[in-house]
């Protein structure tokens, strides 16, 4: 087995390359789960849309609030109506 990030031959049991220290991957429990967007019902003021994307972007939840709002008052109201359509899409957890 290789290294993915720097080519280095590894054991077939590595589970870190021992030349740059990146995850081999080789074992499927070890690779990390892909992000997925969705609504975050526990931390939701009205619907947790901007719950969910402050979970997938790893920002502040106060922060995509404010990105949320400035959007809103955009003129054509693109905020308003992406987060109705991100309400009735993302699956809620």
């Amino acid at each position: 087995m290789f290294c993915t990030q720097c080519g280095e031959r590894l054991a077939d049991t590595a589970r870190f390359c021992t030349a740059c220290g990146k995850p081999t991957f080789g074992d499927v429990s070890a690779a990390p789960a892909p992000k997925k967007l969705r609504r975050v019902l526990a931390e939701r003021k009205l619907a947790g849309v901007c719950a969910g994307f402050a979970e997938y972007f790893g920002t502040d939840l106060t922060l995509m609030r404010i990105i949320w709002i400035a959007l809103l008052l955009l003129p054509p109201h693109i905020g308003l109506i992406g987060y109705i359509v991100a309400w009735a899409v993302l699956p809620a957890s």
